[in-house]
């Protein structure tokens, strides 16, 4: 039995949309005639969710809080003791979203079938990363589902909470130079040339500062268009060299040896691999298959192909630390703790640690860069101010001088 997403018409011709089940589209059609319903369209769930990815009509993926909380809550129905399928059909009816109630019935229509829950979710890589479906898989193997479906909740809530926490910490920042920009734009643009205007006519020599933002509130008035095209070439012109994979690796090996910007993406990288790493080993999952999943989850590509190349060394059997130790790009503090975990027979935990560790110095380090940056832009903003200020007074002060 399948989920077929249909439209039709009712007896006064109103639209209507919804989802049933059925064997084929046929019974689906034949279900909604007995309700005095006239199928215009019916396509199964999951077909249809190819469709809308192939048009780019919707999202290529849930949100995280969304699918934290669909993991979450099919966790407690199957502690509860419900079948699979149920505990899919109850939480389906849970969702309000109904691109979500699609995504959940294709799959429990998959399972219905006779494939286990990874299976299912294999149909949808899109919205369940490989990270999820082989931490799922290894759930159903080892007989613990409830106990993997909640950590895997707390992994993609943990994310979630990692990915907001640099959005709130850039957002205050940009905002603040997007302002600043637009208010010394507007003043050169609509205000210097009113109150310079007056000097230029006068005849006098006026003082370079003057002239300079003369020329300058000119230039923005005149060439504002050839500014706005040029700074659109400048993006188009990056955006296609970051296309390429060589140009996009040696601009990420730059971001890495830069003071601020490097420690913070190295600081992210880190602790999603050792997250990532820790709860697909601690659910069973071999350690081979564990970092090369663990290496998708990674932005950064120097970082990425340094957990590839570790692990090729560990099936060769190098351990797991030394084998990230060669690559000189991880901090030395996971390192150590990743090794110490090997020793101890304690990874699992230490690469908790490690990923808690580097998340913890990542937000010590926004908290000071932002802490350090907003007087900087307030000093430049006040700078910018003041020459402006300054150009205008010198030609006052010089008149006033000779009239004495």
């Amino acid at each position: 039995m399948g989920a077929y997403q249909y439209v039709a018409l009712d007896e006064v011709g109103k639209e209507c949309k919804g989802i049933l089940e059925g064997e084929t589209p046929k019974a689906v059609r034949q279900a909604l005639r007995e309700r005095k319903l006239f199928p215009v369209e019916v396509v199964e769930t999951r077909t249809k969710e190819n469709i809308t990815h192939q048009k780019f009509v919707v999202r290529k993926s849930v949100s995280a809080l969304d699918l934290a909380l669909f993991t979450r809550q099919l966790a407690t129905l199957v502690r509860a003791g419900l079948p699979l399928d149920e505990a899919l059909q109850a939480v389906s009816e849970q969702s309000e979203k109904v691109r979500i109630k699609n995504i959940i019935l294709g799959v429990r229509a998959k399972v219905l079938s006779g494939h286990t829950l990874a299976a299912s979710l294999d149909d949808f890589r899109k919205i369940f990363p490989a990270v999820y479906r082989a931490t799922v898989a290894a759930g159903e193997q080892s007989g613990r589902l409830d106990t993997i479906l909640d950590r895997l909740a707390e992994y993609t809530e943990s994310r979630h909470s990692l990915r907001q926490k640099i959005n709130h910490a850039l957002i205050y920042p940009v905002v603040l130079t997007g302002l600043s920009l637009t208010i010394i734009v507007l003043m050169l643009v609509y205000v210097v040339p009113k109150v310079v205007g007056v000097f230029q006519t006068s005849g006098q020599s006026l003082p370079i500062l003057t002239r300079s933002l003369i020329w300058f509130s000119d230039f923005l008035q005149h060439w504002w268009l050839g500014i706005l095209g040029a700074l659109g070439i400048l993006v188009f012109t990056i955006r296609r060299s970051l296309a390429n994979e060589g140009t996009k690796k040696r601009a990420h090996r730059w971001i890495l040896k830069m003071p601020v910007i490097g420690k913070v993406s190295r600081g992210l990288n880190t602790a999603r691999f050792t997250r990532t790493f820790s709860i697909l080993n601690s659910s069973g999952v071999p350690v081979l298959e564990s970092l090369r999943i663990s290496a998708s989850v990674v932005s950064n590509l120097p970082m990425r192909d340094a957990v590839e190349k570790a692990a090729m060394r560990v099936r060769e059997g190098s351990a797991i630390g030394h084998a990230l130790n060669k690559s000189g790009v991880f901090p030395a503090m996971s390192i150590h703790l990743i090794s110490s975990g090997e020793a101890s027979g304690e990874l699992d935990s230490m690469l908790e640690r490690a990923a808690t560790h580097q998340e913890k110095e990542m937000d010590s380090t926004l908290t000071t860069m932002l802490n350090l940056l907003e007087p900087i832009l307030i000093i430049f903003m006040g700078l910018i101010v003041l020459a402006i200020v300054m150009a205008v007074l010198l030609p006052i002060f010089q008149i006033n001088q000779l009239i004495l």
